[in-house]
């Protein structure tokens, strides 16, 4: 009995041992035809649906989000957009004027599963199903579904003939499988914020009117039906009758957009590594020369990306005029084309970031927003940088591409405004509390840990959090686990200020003292985060020493280049002697930050002289 428990301890051992850091994947499989009416902007739909339960849980219920539905007077996006304080100007009150003819809307008229009649309850943006028989923990269910759809005119991101007069932006416009985690279900209403989905395979067909051309997620199967740029003109074989059936597949997406045009121009770019760029835009006298110009510019835009951030794992990538602004989606973004060239290309930039830290991370989005947009605008700022100083779009190479990100967290910290990164992103009290938090602060979060864990710690965590847990849905732990392991620190900390507080840092030379001819300079800090502490002395030769201060609860430090390595710093103390080592008479001033790698609301005292 003794050595069978031994045994069994073993095996248990071995098998943490070989643990990945993994969880398990619901699995979601698509199967569509719609039939497209673009005369009254609506369509049928025939939707097989192969759903997976990977999970240890047994499920008796499933739900689906019904974007279309958000573009309805009073809908919960309507109501939502007319009650908060700073209303995004795109949505205002423009969803409660909308007319029968103009609203959105799926209507399902038949569920099935396994062949066996589904009841449901469509709930706003979400249908509700009770299931015939419950899904077993590694069984595979058949969901087949009949659907009628109106699109929207264009409010947000989705719908009809935007400000451009881009005639369909389809996004979010297909009843979708709520996804199923760890955390169980995340049938959140949409009222324009974030998504989150399941990785499936999409095999999509539509059926639209010959005249319109067609770009989004997804291989086209058809091409030589199609032509319009897919293929030579002389190749295209004529489908007979008045539409054509673009038929779309796309492996391992957790979503599935096009966009569709009569007057698009399409063009590709094949780069060395064999990855196909596709563009769809409008040309006119505010397009074309851009447009033009941008194939060159984002090929190398990819080089960078892939090299610094990790290599994109699919043979195509669509820019297409449309949407609202700039949004991502799976192998392909939505943006609007009538733009100056940076700015074209910096929404460019920051949609195909998109492609890395969510659509093939795939964070819960709606929960950790910061994960996504904020990791995207931090990665982003270094492409464009890495583009001006290439000499492919105007402007300043700048030393500190994050400055603005930093200076704009620091000014909003102080407004009365600011909330928690841990905030569910539809429950924020302010779009601009939203913003600032998701793009910013979630920029600023990466970028702080230069100064806590070192550059090249930074460079080498970011690529193996990629390799790590592409396909798998990372949270917040998962990341900051990467960077534990590739610093050897202790980070926890860090996380947890920056993520579920508001506390702000700020240091300040408070004055200085001298023991046994050795001068001590006494640093304190004000503000309620603490951090590793960089400090520079000038001396009154005009030379300088450097000393790094780390946390005690970092239970280490970052790689040091000539500093001098000081005693912890224990964050309860308010206080700390930093001995110089030299008299006071040879001190000129004692600096903190001066690299400015941390966001220190008040600088002012950050330097001082002795008296």
């Amino acid at each position: 009995m003794k050595i069978w428990n031994v045994l069994c301890l073993l095996l248990l051992t071995s098998l943490a041992l070989q643990a990945q850091p993994d969880r398990w994947q619901q699995r979601a499989d698509y199967k569509m035809t719609i039939d497209f009416d673009v005369k009254k902007h609506q369509f049928k739909g025939e939707q097989t649906l192969v759903y997976t339960n990977n999970s240890p849980d047994t499920l008796d219920r499933v739900f689906y989000h019904l974007y279309f539905n958000a573009f309805q007077p009073n809908s919960m996006m309507d109501v939502r957009s007319q009650t908060i304080k700073d209303a995004d100007p795109r949505v205002g009150n423009r969803i409660g004027q909308l007319s029968p003819d103009e609203v959105g809307y799926h209507k399902i008229k038949r569920l099935s599963m396994d062949g066996e009649a589904v009841s449901f309850e469509v709930v706003g943006t979400v249908l509700e199903a009770d299931l015939p028989k419950p899904i077993l923990p590694g069984a595979t269910a058949t969901f087949e579904m009949s659907f009628d759809s109106q699109v929207p005119i264009q409010i947000r991101r989705s719908g009809r003939d935007n400000a451009e007069g881009v005639a369909y932006s389809m996004a979010q416009w297909y009843p979708k499988m709520a996804e199923y985690d760890y955390q169980g279900w995340h049938a959140n209403p949409y009222i324009g914020r974030e998504f989150y989905g399941i990785w499936a395979d999409f095999d999509v067909t539509i059926n639209i009117d010959k005249d319109y051309i067609i770009g989004g997620t997804g291989y086209l199967q058809n091409p030589e039906e199609i032509g319009h740029g897919y293929v030579e003109e002389g190749k295209v074989k004529k489908q007979k009758g008045k539409k054509l059936s673009w038929h779309f597949k796309a492996p391992d997406v957790h979503d599935f957009m096009w966009g569709a045009d009569p007057d698009y121009e399409h063009t590709t770019f094949t780069r060395e590594d064999g990855m196909v760029m596709h563009f769809f835009f409008q040309p006119n006298e505010k397009t074309s020369e851009n447009w033009a110009a941008l194939p060159g510019i984002m090929d190398e835009a990819f080089s960078f990306i892939n090299k610094h951030y990790g290599q994109y794992p699919y043979e195509q990538y669509s820019f297409i005029q449309g949407g609202d602004g700039g949004m991502e989606y799976p192998m392909a973004t939505l943006i609007t084309g009538e733009r100056s060239l940076p700015s074209l290309v910096g929404v460019s930039v920051h949609e195909l970031m998109h492609s890395w830290y969510q659509m093939l991370l795939g964070t819960n989005e709606s929960l950790y927003a910061w994960m996504d947009e904020g990791f995207t605008s931090w990665a982003s700022n270094y492409v464009m940088n890495h583009l001006r100083s290439k000499g492919l779009i105007p402007g300043q190479v700048s030393e500190n591409p994050m400055a603005g990100s930093y200076m704009g967290y620091a000014n909003f910290s102080q407004s009365g405004l600011e909330e928690p990164l841990s905030v569910h992103s539809d429950h924020f009290q302010t779009n601009a509390a939203y913003s600032v938090a998701s793009y910013v602060k979630g920029a600023v979060f990466l970028e702080q840990l230069k100064c806590i864990i070192g550059e090249e710690a930074l460079a080498k965590g970011m690529l193996r959090y990629f390799d790590t847990w592409k396909f798998k849905h990372p949270n917040a732990n998962d990341f900051i686990r990467v960077m534990e392991k590739v610093s050897g620190l202790e980070l926890d900390w860090y996380k947890e200020y920056m993520v579920n507080t508001t506390h702000t840092i700020d240091y300040g030379v408070k004055g200085f003292s001298e023991a046994d001819g050795e001068a001590v300079a006494t640093l304190e800090r004000i503000g309620l985060m603490p951090m590793p502490l960089d400090v520079v002395v000038a001396k009154t030769d005009g030379s300088t020493m450097s000393f790094h201060i780390p946390l005690q609860i970092m239970r280490g430090h970052k790689p040091l280049a000539g500093a001098t390595l000081a005693e912890d710093w224990a964050w309860t103390h308010p206080t700390y002697d930093l001995p110089l080592g030299i008299p006071l008479s040879d001190v000129k001033a004692v600096r903190i930050d001066p690299g400015m790698s941390m966001v220190d609301i008040d600088r002012a005292n950050n330097e001082r002289a002795p008296e």
